[in-house]
């Protein structure tokens, strides 16, 4: 029977020649397929480059002026999204509502699956307005097959707004590729399991989602070098990995890095400042307000 739906005309829908058979392997057999496979996403991850840094310039140049940036998906492709949305506020300490994560079926679909609820365009658009969506937001649509009907209605409606749209998807010249402002198209191809695009397309999402937030916190001034200066330590873990990274920053053994941070009250940007210009806290909040708290420009204009 011919397939109506187009779903098998995909490219993650093809079945792949290289574990066909894959159930009469070892198991070592079957996990060096699944590796070797593994490692062609980074590649395909790779030659979006381009294309991730244009939707990471547009996330600092939304955020700057007060947006915020908002990942929308169903199934995987939304776990994905709320994933690296809640990893934000603890690695960079901002605030919860600057990325935020939206899946088809809400918060149940987290850890039951609710798939059939991505089959409607005019819920996504009624889930992203719910969250309070911006016209100076910036909204990145998830959808390995890039057709999901649910991220559809989402991009519409936020394009229809006038927000700048990005949308992550795993085969070439999809209907969310040509419905966004970028697209962001890692060609992971067929997979191991045929069709089951929480392997490798996940994977690739995954990695791009991980370059999107971590470059815009990078650009936003929340790294010094690569360190995790917004960290705040609220506990045993955190408060030691403050210190090793005052210590590190400024040049000073950890016993002084300790008591730099006290007297920053906690904050190690200011501790930094602190120990690398040998000033107070007053002038080491001062400069780093000046620099829109980059730690290196607050040094450099000191």
């Amino acid at each position: 029977m011919p397939d109506s739906t187009g779903l098998g005309d995909l490219l993650t829908e093809q079945p792949n020649p290289v574990s066909q058979g894959i159930d009469g392997l070892g198991t070592a057999e079957v996990l060096a397929i699944i590796n070797a496979q593994d490692r062609q996403v980074a590649e395909a991850v790779g030659a979006e480059i381009l294309n991730i840094s244009k939707a990471v310039d547009a996330v600092v140049e939304a955020v700057q002026g007060g947006g915020r940036l908002f990942y929308i998906g169903a199934g995987t492709s939304g776990r994905l999204g709320v994933l690296d949305a809640a990893e934000c506020p603890p690695t960079f300490n901002v605030p919860p509502d600057l990325v935020q994560g939206i899946i088809a079926g809400g918060e149940k679909a987290l850890a039951r699956s609710t798939e059939a609820s991505e089959d409607d365009p005019a819920e996504g658009e009624r889930d992203l307005t719910a969250r309070g969506f911006r016209p100076r937001d910036v909204l990145v649509g998830i959808a390995a097959s890039g057709r999901t009907p649910y991220v559809l209605g989402a991009v519409a409606a936020a394009r229809k707004a006038g927000a700048a749209t990005v949308g992550i998807s795993c085969t070439p010249d999809s209907e969310l590729a040509r419905a966004v402002d970028i697209a962001i198209t890692p060609l992971t191809g067929p997979e191991i399991v045929t069709g089951s695009t929480r392997m490798k397309a996940g994977t690739a999402t995954k990695l791009v989602l991980n370059m999107i937030s971590t470059a815009v916190m990078i650009k936003l001034g929340y790294v010094f070098g690569n360190l995790m200066v917004n960290v705040q330590p609220k506990n045993v873990k955190l408060r030691d990995r403050a210190r090793r990274i005052v210590a590190q920053a400024a040049g000073v053994p950890l016993n002084d890095a300790a008591g730099l941070l006290d007297a920053a009250g906690g904050n190690v940007k200011a501790a930094i400042v602190m120990g690398r210009l040998a000033v107070d806290r007053a002038e080491a909040e001062r400069r780093l307000a000046s620099a829109g708290g980059r730690v290196s420009e607050a040094l450099r204009n000191g």
